[in-house]
């Protein structure tokens, strides 16, 4: 094919805490009574306390990855190899972008990101002879990584952690808690959660009540517009079209990517066309309303094809968000002014 997408999801076409504080020693009326009886009972809250208080920050982490693997660092990762442009964005927005030693070809946002060395692509084939030079504390993978590059960066004694394909925006979160615990940035993690949740909450508050639900067809590669291809059903993509209040048409169809008929295609008729391949296909609403047949498409005829920055859904990263907003305001515009 001509187009090979970039993003995450399309690559395929190409703990409490216990505390117990100084002050409240202070405040308690009965160490006040006596000086030797109040060192005596410091000394004793002291000793439960180091027996209840968890490992100290940058202590032994040990976490299971999207392989099953049992994954141990004996401390918070400092020097650390990014394998996708989803990995390479939570660490960026996790703060840990100074912890990045190196990334794959596809890793271009943030835009200091780019200024990082890149070991090539996780679907053809990356520079173990560099892995090894800068000596990674961690490489962080996906299930995209295949099974042989894998077992490649393993007999380099190097260790390798791969982070879940998230499919929903809990699973994200989950991702990003993961991501904050071998940084050695969980409370960063917990913060950007927090702030990405109340982000939604927004979202979704302004779309309760809301009855109609446009159809849309996402368009990932339309090389062929004979079948172009869409998300399927259990993608994040349409995962996000419902989120904001919308149809996924191509969840009707078979398989997470997939390619339907243009007659079919016309016979579903969408309210809505979004171009995810504008952003690096370069595809045009002009281009769209040209093919053969498609100007009888609702979303042509009403002027409703639009582009779409296809990274801000098909990159599992804090972006997600980003694209649920835009998509929310695309579909609601009555209820986004």
């Amino acid at each position: 094919m001509a187009y090979l997408p970039l993003s995450y999801g399309r690559v395929f076409l190409c703990f409490y805490k216990f505390n117990d504080t100084d002050d409240t020693r202070r405040s308690n009326p009965i160490m006040k009574k006596s000086s030797l009886f109040a060192l005596l009972l410091v000394l004793f809250v002291s000793a439960c306390t180091s027996q209840l208080s968890p490992a100290p920050a940058g202590g032994k982490i040990t976490l299971e990855d999207a392989l099953g693997r049992s994954v141990m660092l004996s401390a918070p990762a400092q020097k650390i190899i990014s394998l996708a442009p989803s990995n390479t964005e939570i660490l960026y927005a996790l703060g840990a972008g100074g912890q990045v030693v190196a990334r794959d070809d596809y890793s271009n946002y943030p835009a200091e990101a780019q200024n990082l060395p890149s070991l090539g692509d996780t679907m053809g084939t990356l520079s173990f002879e560099q892995i090894t030079n800068l000596q990674p504390d961690l490489v962080l993978a996906t299930p995209l990584t295949s099974p042989e590059q894998v077992k490649s960066i393993e007999d380099l004694g190097t260790t390798i952690f791969v982070l879940p394909n998230p499919i929903t925006l809990p699973d994200l979160y989950d991702n990003l808690n993961t991501v904050g615990v071998l940084t050695g940035r969980e409370n960063e993690a917990k913060t950007l959660v927090n702030s990405l949740k109340d982000r939604v909450a927004i979202v979704e508050k302004k779309l309760t009540g809301l009855e109609e639900k446009p159809l849309v067809f996402y368009e990932l590669d339309g090389t062929d517009p004979a079948k172009p291809w869409t998300a399927g059903p259990g993608t994040f993509v349409d995962y996000l079209i419902q989120q904001a209040g919308g149809i996924n048409l191509g969840a009707k169809l078979s398989g997470e990517w997939v390619q339907i008929s243009q007659e079919e295609l016309i016979l579903q008729d969408p309210d809505i066309i979004l171009l995810g391949d504008a952003l690096y296909g370069g595809v045009t609403a002009q281009q769209v309303a040209a093919r053969p047949g498609w100007a009888q498409i609702n979303a042509v005829k009403n002027g409703r094809v639009l582009p779409i920055n296809d990274d801000l859904v098909s990159r599992p990263g804090p972006r997600m968000v980003d694209g649920l907003e835009e998509l929310a305001k695309i579909l609601h515009p009555e209820v986004f002014k």
